[in-house]
């Protein structure tokens, strides 16, 4: 497999999710600095202009988070990376469909890119609070959810891989204040093995 990523993008958390299964694949670094994701080699493979991107071993594509971590956990069984039986599935899915669609393109999108939200620059400073506002409630919303487990659905599951993206970005990127419940969590992630891997990786260590 050929796995498509940016330093610190969202794709960390499938970068993480790949380390966690342990098997070989080839990772692909997008310069979004000098807007590869934009340019004809990148656009031919994933016409979304996004990473994650996976080009699995028969060259077929598959993008977009939730599904691709939930296709590396299907196929890999034995990583457990889902929890078993259908509803703690569907949870896993509704918990990665609101972190990416919501907490990360509504909030984190406004607050890292304002300038696409608004044709005026006066504006920005209001778009970037917006975004931080919703960053902030995403993190209420999910409370319930980790509650007092170590991970959101019990143990590590595809759902973490999306959760530490967000909590790495408020504590590197966004400088936003977290429930302790998050600081524990994140403090847990960044002791795995393969998140260290990853951060090594991608230079963030």
């Amino acid at each position: 497999m050929k796995f498509y990523y940016s330093p610190n993008a969202c794709s960390i958390g499938i970068h993480v999710l790949l380390e966690e299964i342990g098997k070989p694949f080839e990772p692909v670094k997008v310069n979004f600095a000098d807007a590869e994701q934009y340019k004809p080699s990148f656009t031919a493979i994933n016409p979304k202009s996004k990473v994650p991107t996976l080009e699995r071993d028969d060259g077929s594509i598959l993008t977009e988070f939730p599904a691709i971590a939930y296709y590396l956990a299907r196929t890999n069984p034995q990583a457990n990376l889902l929890p078993a039986g259908l509803e703690s599935e569907i949870r896993a899915l509704e918990l990665l469909e609101y972190m990416t669609a919501t907490i990360h393109m509504r909030g984190y999108t406004r607050m890292f890119r304002a300038g696409t939200f608004t044709p005026n620059k006066a504006d920005e400073a209001q778009v970037i609070e917006t975004g931080r506002s919703m960053v902030i409630k995403g993190f209420e919303v999910l409370t319930p959810a980790l509650a007092d487990k170590p991970y959101l659905l019990g143990d590590f599951s595809i759902a973490d891989g999306g959760l530490f993206f967000l909590e790495y970005w408020a504590a590197n990127r966004a400088q936003i204040p977290m429930p302790a419940i998050f600081e524990a969590h994140l403090g847990r992630m960044l002791a795995r093995p393969a998140v260290q891997r990853v951060l090594a990786a991608e230079g963030l260590d």
